[in-house]
């Protein structure tokens, strides 16, 4: 059973922002050496935010076909919506609206890949990638 993923940010502040619209929130704030970190839970899973001080600007995993490594996150939010065009919608709706309420802290949101429908084996999923704050790739699912 996998316990948590580990993302390292440049601004733990606003990388909370950006997951708590996702639907996780803050389960235990905590130090890890001399930076912030936390826990957050939501969408059925536990991540864990470091900040990381003086950050360098992470590789392009989604837009680099030669990228080898960890590719992204990936929720099914199939328990959320039955529609992942329309659950897209509403989330880049709540991001326009937080961005300009706290545009310091939220971003609008970056929609890497629009949905999509892909068959994996009998099954027919519908895909979408965005962007975290640091430009993490994630995958949105839910099986149609």
């Amino acid at each position: 059973m996998l316990h948590h993923v580990s993302i390292r940010t440049a601004n733990i502040l606003r990388a909370i922002a950006f997951y708590q619209l996702l639907g996780f929130s803050v389960k235990e704030r905590f130090t890890t050496g001399y930076t912030l970190a936390c826990w957050m839970e939501g969408l059925n899973s536990r991540i864990e935010l470091i900040e990381i001080p003086e950050p360098k600007p992470a590789r392009d995993a989604f837009g680099d076909e030669h990228y080898v490594g960890y590719y992204h996150l990936s929720f099914d939010v199939g328990n959320y919506t039955d529609s992942l065009p329309q659950w897209l919608n509403n989330l880049t709706e709540t991001f326009v609206e937080e961005n300009k309420a706290n545009p310091q802290q939220i971003k609008p949101l970056k929609i890497l890949l629009h949905p999509q429908q892909q068959m994996i084996e009998d099954k027919v999923f519908e895909v979408a990638f965005i962007a975290d704050d640091d430009g993490l790739p994630i995958e949105l699912l839910c099986q149609c």
